[in-house]
C-alpha cells in the first residue's frame, strides 16, 4: 500500500471497496435501490458511470442505449429526459440523475466512468456546483478526456489514467520509456486484457512508485480478490458485494 495520499477523495484505511454499479450482480445496476443496498452492506466508495440526455441532463447509466437493461429504447444522448426517466431498469428502477446521487448519498465517494464527451462538461459543472471535489474521481478509457477534465478542472478534481496512461504505466514497469500524465492519482485497470496480464507485482511497483493507487475491475470471485490483494493492490472493484466484503472482512482489512 503506498503511504502518502495524491488527493482526499483516496484517503481510506487498508483497501478500497469499490460497488461496480452498486453491485450489477444484483440486476439494478445504476440504480438508487441498488446504490441503498450497497451502503446498507458499507460500502462508501461506489462506480457508476454518466451519459447526457439529448437536453443536457446527466444520466447514471452504462450503456449507449436504454434497450439492455430497461424497458425503453434508444441512445440516451438522443432522447430528452422526459423520455429516458420513465425507462425501468429490469422494468423496476428508474434511471436516476447524477445529481440526485450526489445529494442521496452525501457520504459516499464516487467512482465515475465518462461513457461520451458530451458528459463531461456537465459533469465537471455538476462538482463544481456541488463543491463535491473530494467525492469524485473521473475516469475514461479515452485518456484524451480524463486529460481534458483535469485542464478543465485544475488538480483539484481526482482522475484515473485512460487506456493509454494504463499502457504507458505497464511499459514503464517493463523499464521502457513512456509519457505519463503526472496529474492522475489512481491506475483503473483489469487483470488481464486479451489474456495479456496487466497487474502483476511490476504494474503495482511502478504504480506506488509514483504515487499512484491501482484499482482493479471488475473481480468477482474471492481467489482472484485474495491474489490481487496479496499483490499490494489498493482497490477493487466488484459486482458481488458480498463476496468482496467477506474477504475484506477475513483479512481484517475491511473498513
Amino acid at each position: 500500500m503506498i503511504s502518502r495520499i495524491r488527493h482526499p477523495y483516496l484517503d481510506h484505511p487498508g483497501p478500497i471497496a469499490f460497488a461496480h454499479r452498486g453491485g450489477a450482480a444484483d440486476g439494478l445496476e445504476n440504480t438508487v435501490a441498488q446504490f441503498h443496498r450497497a451502503v446498507e452492506a458499507g460500502y462508501r466508495y461506489i462506480e457508476t458511470d454518466v451519459h447526457a440526455t439529448a437536453d443536457g441532463k446527466l444520466v447514471a447509466f452504462h450503456d449507449v442505449t436504454l434497450d439492455r437493461v430497461t424497458d425503453g429504447a434508444g441512445r440516451i444522448a438522443d432522447l430528452p429526459w422526459n423520455d429516458v426517466r420513465h425507462a425501468r431498469v429490469a422494468g423496476a428502477e428508474p434511471v436516476p440523475l447524477f445529481e440526485e446521487l450526489l445529494e442521496t448519498f452525501p457520504d459516499v465517494r464516487w467512482n465515475v466512468d465518462v461513457k461520451a464527451e458530451p458528459a463531461l462538461l456537465p459533469l465537471l459543472d455538476l462538482i463544481r456546483a456541488t463543491g463535491s471535489w473530494d467525492r469524485v474521481c473521473v475516469g475514461s478509457f479515452s485518456e484524451a478526456r480524463v486529460a481534458r477534465a483535469q485542464r478543465v478542472a485544475g488538480p483539484r478534481l481526482a482522475t484515473s489514467y485512460g487506456i493509454r496512461g494504463v499502457l504507458g504505466l505497464r511499459l514503464k514497469s517493463w523499464g521502457l520509456p513512456a509519457a505519463l500524465r503526472r496529474s492522475a492519482v489512481c491506475a483503473q485497470v483489469p487483470e488481464a486484457q486479451s489474456g495479456i496480464p496487466v497487474v502483476d507485482r511490476r504494474f503495482v511497483g511502478a504504480a506506488h512508485a509514483r504515487g499512484l493507487q491501482v484499482h482493479v475491475w471488475t473481480v468477482n470471485e474471492p481467489e482472484r480478490m485474495h491474489r490481487l490483494l496479496d499483490l499490494g493492490v489498493d482497490g477493487i472493484m466488484t459486482d458481488h458485494i458480498d463476496t468482496l466484503r467477506g474477504v475484506l472482512q477475513d483479512r481484517g482489512t475491511w473498513a
